[in-house]
């Protein structure tokens, strides 16, 4: 399609997500790039609908036109069968944050295990990998477990509330990674206290949902804490942390990385990471 010419119509379901940035990274750089690029939010809490919606919404978007998809909490998982195919990522981690509609295909793929890969080489790169302890084994969790894994982290302990849910991502995690990589912790101060790392993936900490998920007597200077939360950056959890002088990730590059391979997705045209990153900077002051 010619520079012109290209349209892009894109939106984000999920609930409570009006302090979202994607909506603004992604028109952003549509500008930078002269595409016509529009992105809505369809917010469930203000629809005042659930996830059992997901059909009729999918079956909307495909009949007006739309582009392409971000989808987040709490429908990574419950998309996936409404798609017609899936990312080898995306089938993998068994959560999907992009569908790519095109052709009249659904094709759901995850770029949150590369947003957080590119953030944690980033952010922490030099850092032990030992154990690592990770609260949270939803839709973002399973992407960053993947992630972490990935980046060579050698035992990673879950804390997950459904026993179920982080069971399953824990036998995912071995049979992709290796026997005994992963596995269900019962016992946070035990973990933390061998633990190089800390990870958040749960909502604890958001704007609208403020705590933390790990009591601060069970940081010490020694760890290293990420956060996946981007609003606010500085949730307590990280605020604890730092003011031990633990090493610090927040979730600013994951949302960042996420948001420009979505992009790229979406539209079909490669992103400016670091002209996202300069935008994604100064939205948040």
């Amino acid at each position: 399609m010619s520079q012109q010419n290209q349209s892009v119509l894109a939106g984000l379901i999920g609930a409570g997500i009006q302090a979202s940035r994607t909506p603004a990274m992604h028109e952003h750089e549509g500008d930078a790039q002269g595409i016509r690029y529009l992105y809505r939010l369809i917010d469930l809490d203000q629809l005042k609908l659930d996830s059992s919606a997901l059909p009729d919404l999918l079956d909307a978007a495909q009949r007006m036109g739309y582009t392409g998809l971000n989808i987040t909490f709490p429908c990574k998982q419950a998309i996936i069968p409404l798609l017609d195919e899936l990312s080898p990522e995306a089938a993998g981690i068994g959560a999907v944050n992009t569908v790519v509609l095109k052709d009249g295909k659904r094709v759901g793929h995850n770029t949150d295990c590369l947003g957080f890969g590119e953030g944690f080489r980033r952010g922490l790169p030099d850092v032990q990998r030992g154990q690592v302890v990770q609260m949270g084994a939803g839709g973002a969790g399973s992407a960053v477990a993947h992630a972490l894994l990935a980046e060579g982290v050698e035992r990673l302990t879950l804390f997950e509330v459904d026993a179920v849910r982080g069971q399953a991502l824990v036998d995912s995690l071995n049979a992709n990674f290796g026997a005994g990589r992963a596995a269900l912790g019962t016992d946070l101060p035990n973990a933390m206290a061998e633990a190089d790392g800390l990870v958040n993936t749960t909502p604890i900490g958001m704007a609208k949902l403020p705590g933390t998920p790990v009591p601060a007597e069970l940081l010490r200077p020694e760890l290293w804490v990420a956060e996946i939360i981007y609003f606010p950056l500085e949730t307590e959890l990280l605020r604890n942390a730092r003011a031990i002088g633990c090493r610090t990730l927040d979730g600013g590059t994951m949302a960042v990385f996420q948001a420009v391979k979505a992009f790229e997705l979406i539209s079909g045209r490669s992103a400016n990471a670091e002209r996202m990153m300069a935008h994604f900077a100064s939205m948040n002051g």
